[in-house]
């Protein structure tokens, strides 16, 4: 492949597409392998050449340097931060009376740092008022652009599951753990899904479904409180409850549609999956 220096801006721009780039964070690089001013300023000066032997021993840079070890056990900045941005969520969130509310509050929330660089609130699609609720791990880049959830590759198929089973959007609604776009699609760390979910249980409450289903392993681990991954999770039905609900409700695991798509083998546990989902929603 010819070197960056014989491409193109239109080449560059297009191998870095390939390649799973597709957003800036800022609008120069940086450069890790220089070092810090102040490390610069801390390396030891060599000695005058004349008087070599009497000069004084240079300092060693490492003996002067704070210990990493934290002191004490008390909570830094940062933690302390998180903290109490999930108090705050938990305040706006258990403030919201309707989904209405409930977007609101998720618009004016500035504690998940997933919003400075997300374009657009991905909330969710489909009916409030739906027997059946999906939630998934996170937005991608078109759920980004457009502000919906599942509108991507992954969306199409999982159209076509709902379909095969006499679903759609307006009779399901669709949401995810976190309400933005994580930079690159990577996966949503702790403190951001921490942040994001008093509003996801309080979404839950608000519409109160009889079938919850996980989607993915991430989705799967924070709602049904399990550690084991899908492949375990799957067929198998679980009760979530949270004291905001009358009464506790049925939830099961299934595989992403990201990951059925790089997995088609898959797709014939997931198609019994929803068909064992069909025969509960009917017999509710």
């Amino acid at each position: 492949m010819a070197s960056n220096a014989t491409m193109t801006d239109r080449e560059l721009l297009r191998w870095h597409m390939d390649a799973g780039v597709d957003e800036t964070i800022i609008d120069t690089p940086v450069n890790r392998f220089k070092p810090a001013p102040q490390a610069l300023a801390a390396q030891p000066r060599p000695a005058a050449a004349k008087g070599l032997s009497d000069a004084a021993p240079a300092p060693i840079a490492h003996e002067s340097m704070p210990s990493p070890l934290p002191k004490s056990s008390a909570p830094g900045p940062s933690e302390g931060a998180a903290n109490g941005e999930v108090t705050t969520a938990v305040q706006l969130a258990q403030a919201a009376d309707t989904v209405e509310d409930l977007r609101r509050a998720l618009e004016e929330f500035e504690g998940c740092a997933l919003k400075k660089t997300a374009t657009n609130l991905v909330f969710l699609d489909g009916n409030p008022e739906a027997k059946v609720m999906l939630i998934g791990e996170g937005p991608g880049a078109e759920e980004d652009r457009q502000g919906l959830p599942f509108v991507g590759p992954s969306g199409k198929l999982l159209d076509k599951m709902l379909a095969s089973v006499d679903l759609d959007r307006t009779k399901v609604l669709i949401s995810n753990t976190v309400f933005w776009r994580p930079p690159g699609n990577r996966t949503p760390s702790p403190q951001e899904t921490a942040v994001c979910m008093p509003f996801v249980e309080r979404l839950i409450e608000l519409v109160d479904p009889k079938i919850l289903i996980a989607l993915g392993g991430p989705a799967a681990k924070l709602l049904l409180a399990q550690t084991a991954g899908v492949g375990r999770l799957r067929g198998k039905w679980f009760s979530y409850s949270t004291p905001g609900l009358s009464c506790p409700i049925e939830a099961t695991a299934l595989f992403h549609p990201a990951y059925l798509l790089r997995s088609p083998a898959q797709k014939r546990d997931t198609w019994k999956d929803w068909l064992a989902i069909k025969q509960k929603l009917d017999t509710m």
